[in-house]
């Protein structure tokens, strides 16, 4: 790190549990973000702000109007204009140094393996159950550790899947993509805007976590939060034998 750099980063440093090496290991890591929007856009500012040295971002979506109440990266004028594109443009004032890859882009399988392949940790952004299983399939395939958000209405959640590990639980193990879970989305169900604020900014932080080596945190776990009353839990998660995406099953197949 040049004499810039260690003064932007100081108050990093001057954690015990980063120093000079965690911050260094923040600079040449590299994360995947599915999805700019809600969850992704404070994800993106902290990750960059941080000084992870390298962000891809991954979304197809162009910026609404009606996207301004919560997604934060974006600016009234870059109404019309890819999110992928008006969050660089916001993530390069932020942060010259980041080296920020704009994707306008649905990935399909096997873009989002190859996509999950070059990442370091993987930030499951979106707001669709396909997506996330997809990412999820990704992320088990390229053994790549899973940081998902999800958030509607007043009620939030967080999870980290480290699939580095045999033993961690996977996102179908949680959701079960036979389940037929209710799929709910803000254009018909609405969202609290500070709401997506909380849960993608917990995201950043299981992210920078997970980068500098940190134990603990959100891995394995699912983080609830009730943003109405302010309740909060935190469930411990098991990994499903019979899970159809990483179970014991699955595993004998391949």
């Amino acid at each position: 790190m040049d004499d810039q750099q260690l003064l932007r980063y100081s108050r990093h440093i001057l954690l015990q549990e980063i120093g000079i090496e965690g911050q260094q290991r923040l600079l040449d890591s590299h994360v995947l973000i599915i999805g700019v929007g809600g969850l992704g856009s404070p994800a993106a500012l902290y990750l960059a702000a941080s000084g992870v040295g390298k962000l891809t971002l991954c979304d197809h979506d162009t910026v609404d109007f009606s996207n301004l109440q919560r997604q934060i990266i974006h600016r009234t004028a870059m109404v019309g204009q890819p999110k992928v594109v008006s969050a660089q443009t916001a993530l390069r004032e932020i942060n010259p140094d980041v080296e920020c890859i704009a994707l306008p882009i649905r990935a399909d399988e096997a873009q989002l393996i190859a996509l999950v392949a070059q990442a370091d940790v993987v930030l499951d952004c979106s707001d669709n159950f396909a997506t996330r299983y997809a990412v999820n399939r990704a992320c088990l395939a390229q053994r790549k550790p899973l940081v998902s958000g999800a958030a509607i209405q007043f009620h939030g959640q967080v999870a980290v899947f480290d699939h580095r590990r045999d033993d961690a639980p996977c996102y179908n193990c949680l959701f079960p993509e036979d389940s037929e879970a209710e799929e709910m989305r803000c254009a018909t169900t609405g969202v609290f805007a500070p709401l997506v604020g909380i849960i993608g900014t917990l995201q950043a932080a299981e992210a920078l976590k997970l980068l500098i080596g940190i134990d603990g945190g959100l891995s394995g776990k699912l983080l609830s939060i009730n943003a109405l009353d302010m309740n909060v839990q935190r469930s411990n998660l098991s990994k499903d034998p019979a899970c159809r995406a990483c179970g014991e099953k699955t595993a004998e197949s391949e």
